[in-house]
């Protein structure tokens, strides 16, 4: 097992232990959260926890059911105690790019409806700038094409993401996502005010001012804390 899971592995097996019985539990979406939801699972076999889970994906969903975890949707809880989610990348600020999963439009309703956010990386995720990752962008079908040369104008290197078989990706709501490959995003909060102002996004993975906590794996997993305004 490489460096990098063996880190995922630790980030998301130490989350497992912040979670306590009765919590509504936000379920993110990705590789290191996969090994959070394992390790809840286990607490909840081995020590009877009532933890119910409200997921980011369908595909979050599928893994949840098929280890025994009770699940409600956001719009059935009042609020989520605490949702652990993955990041693609996260700066020193704990700014973050989300949406590798093509799940970034559901990380962001959960995020917001949640008491507490804690992200679980592996160190190779933390950079200075952010940008490295592509920006995922998830659009409307309408139009998209539009949007796409709209981009390019722009010089964000805008591609449609695809399958491996060069299908475009859809969200679990029928979506597109192009990605922005940008290398370094500079001014962040300018360019979500941007892409916010743009028709026929939907959402977009710049995640500002959105965590309170990251973990990055390791034996002594590093947790970086973030004041909120």
């Amino acid at each position: 097992m490489d460096q990098q899971i063996i880190q995922k592995q630790q980030a998301g097996e130490f989350a497992a232990t912040l979670i306590t019985d009765g919590m509504i539990v936000g379920l993110g979406t990705g590789s290191t959260v996969r090994f959070f939801i394992e390790a809840l699972a286990a607490r909840i076999n081995n020590e009877g926890l009532n933890i119910t889970g409200v997921t980011t994906s369908n595909k979050t969903s599928s893994l949840a059911k098929s280890l025994g975890i009770k699940l409600a949707s956001v719009d059935e809880v009042p609020m989520i105690d605490l949702t652990i989610d993955g990041a693609d990348e996260v700066d020193h600020q704990l700014n973050g790019i989300k949406g590798g999963g093509a799940a970034l439009l559901f990380e962001k309703i959960v995020a917001l409806n949640s008491k507490k956010n804690i992200w679980i990386i592996d160190e190779s995720k933390y950079h200075e700038v952010i940008g490295q990752f592509p920006l995922p962008v998830e659009v409307v079908p309408y139009g998209s094409h539009h949007l796409l040369k709209k981009f390019l104008a722009a010089d964000m290197q805008p591609t449609f993401r695809r399958t491996a078989t060069g299908e475009r990706v859809t969200t679990d709501v029928g979506n597109y996502i192009i990605d922005l490959h940008l290398n370094r995003i500079e001014y962040p909060q300018s360019l979500a005010y941007f892409l916010e102002q743009t028709i026929g996004v939907v959402e977009h993975g710049l995640f500002l001012k959105t965590v309170d906590e990251v973990i990055i794996g390791g034996n002594q997993p590093t947790l970086l804390s973030n004041t909120k305004p």
